[in-house]
C-alpha cells in the first residue's frame, strides 16, 4: 500500500501482523503464569484472528485525512481498535449466548472443552470467556499507549478513548434492558447508535483525528459521516443475521429471534403488523426451541410486510447521508477516496 493509494487488503495485512505479534506475546506471558492457562491464552489469540479491520481503517484515515503521513506507529494505535472490537464480540456473544462467530464456536462454547466434565462446566466456561473479554479490552489500551506515537498525541485522544468505552457499554446495556420489550424503532435505533455505530466508525475516526490534531470543524464532519454510516453497518448486519447465508456470515440465523433482540428489523415489522400478525410473532419470538420452520414463518411475515426492503432503504439513506457529509469535508483527495470506498465496504456487504 503506497501512502496515496488505499489498498484494503494490504492494510489488513499490516494490522493482522501487529495483532498477531502483540497478542501472541501477551498469550505467552499469560501461560508463563501457569500452564493451566493455555486454553485461555489460545482463545484470546483465536478471537483476534479474524476480521475485516474496518475499525482500524477508520482510525487510520481519521489520521491521514488531517494531512498526516503514513505511520507504522499509527497503524499500531489503530490496531488497538480491533482489540476493543474483539472484547465487545466476546462479551456480546456471551450475553446473547451465541454459539457461532466466523463459523467457529464462540469463546464461551470453545472454553467448555478446557473444563472437562466437572460440575457447572458451562457456567465456568462463561466466566472464563468474560475474563477473556476483559483482558482484550485491557490489551487494547496497552497496545494504544505503547504504539510509539508521542505522548502529547496520545493525550489528545484520551477523552475520545474514554467516550468510546463508555458509550459502547451504554449501548450494550440498553440492548439488554430493551430485549423482550415491545419493539420500538426509535429505541432500536438508539441501541444501534451506541452499541455499534459509534465504536465502529465515529470513534475510530475521532481518535485518529485527535491523534493527528484535527480541529473542531473536521471532528464535526467525522461525526456527520461516521454516525449514519455506523448505523447503516448495523442495519445491514441485522439483515444478514436473519436473511444471510450462515456459510458466509458465520453466524446462526436464529440468534436474534430466539433472543427477541431489539433490532430495527423486528421493530419495523412490529410497527407494520396487524393484531393477528403480532399474535403470530408473539408465539414465535423468544423461544429457545425455535427451529427452521419458525424461522421461515418469521421471514415470511417480514417479506409480506416488505420490512427487508424498508431496512434496505434505511441503509441506502444513511450511506448517502454519510457520503454527503464527506463531500463537505476539506480533506486530501486520497483520504476522501479511501473513506468513500470504506463507506461502501461497510454498508454494502454480503457477510
Amino acid at each position: 500500500m503506497t501512502p496515496e493509494r488505499w489498498d484494503a487488503a494490504a492494510f489488513k495485512r499490516r494490522v493482522d501482523e501487529v495483532l498477531r505479534h502483540f497478542v501472541a506475546g501477551e498469550a505467552d506471558r499469560l501461560v508463563a503464569v501457569d500452564e493451566d492457562l493455555a486454553p485461555v491464552a489460545r482463545q484470546t489469540e483465536a478471537v483476534v484472528a479474524d476480521g475485516k479491520r474496518l475499525r482500524a481503517a477508520f482510525c487510520y484515515w481519521g489520521w491521514r485525512a488531517v494531512g498526516q503521513p503514513d505511520s507504522d506507529a499509527l497503524v499500531r494505535a489503530a490496531a488497538a481498535m480491533e482489540l476493543v472490537h474483539a472484547a465487545a464480540v466476546v462479551h456480546d456473544d456471551l450475553i446473547d449466548d451465541s454459539p457461532l462467530r466466523h463459523g467457529r464456536p464462540t469463546a464461551h462454547v470453545a472454553l467448555r472443552g478446557a473444563l472437562g466434565r466437572r460440575p457447572r462446566a458451562a457456567a465456568a466456561a462463561r466466566s472464563l470467556a468474560m475474563l477473556v473479554g476483559d483482558l482484550l479490552m485491557s490489551l487494547a489500551g496497552q497496545l494504544f499507549v505503547t504504539s510509539g506515537l508521542p505522548a502529547a498525541y496520545l493525550g489528545r485522544a484520551r477523552p475520545w478513548w474514554a467516550a468510546l468505552a463508555r458509550e459502547l457499554v451504554a449501548g450494550e446495556c440498553l440492548e439488554i434492558l430493551r430485549t423482550g420489550t415491545v419493539p420500538d424503532l426509535s429505541a432500536s435505533l438508539k441501541v444501534i447508535r451506541y452499541k455499534t455505530a459509534k465504536y465502529t466508525v465515529e470513534h475510530p475516526l475521532l481518535i485518529g483525528g485527535a491523534l493527528a490534531g484535527a480541529g473542531e470543524r473536521l471532528r464535526e464532519g467525522y461525526s456527520a459521516y461516521g454516525l449514519p454510516l455506523g448505523e447503516a453497518f448495523q442495519l445491514r448486519d441485522d439483515l444478514l443475521g436473519l436473511f444471510g447465508d450462515p456459510e458466509r456470515t458465520g453466524k446462526a440465523n436464529l440468534d436474534d429471534l430466539r433472543g427477541r433482540r431489539p433490532t430495527a428489523l423486528l421493530a419495523e415489522t412490529w410497527r407494520l403488523a396487524d393484531d393477528e400478525t403480532r399474535d403470530r410473532l408473539r408465539a414465535l419470538l423468544g423461544r429457545r426451541d425455535l427451529d427452521e420452520e419458525g424461522l421461515r414463518a418469521v421471514r415470511d411475515v417480514m417479506r409480506g410486510l416488505k420490512t427487508p426492503d424498508r431496512i434496505e432503504g434505511m441503509v441506502a439513506a444513511r450511506v448517502e447521508q454519510a457520503l454527503d457529509a464527506l463531500d463537505g469535508l476539506d480533506v486530501p483527495a486520497h483520504a476522501a477516496a479511501a473513506l468513500t470506498a470504506l463507506a461502501h465496504s461497510a454498508a454494502v456487504r454480503r457477510h
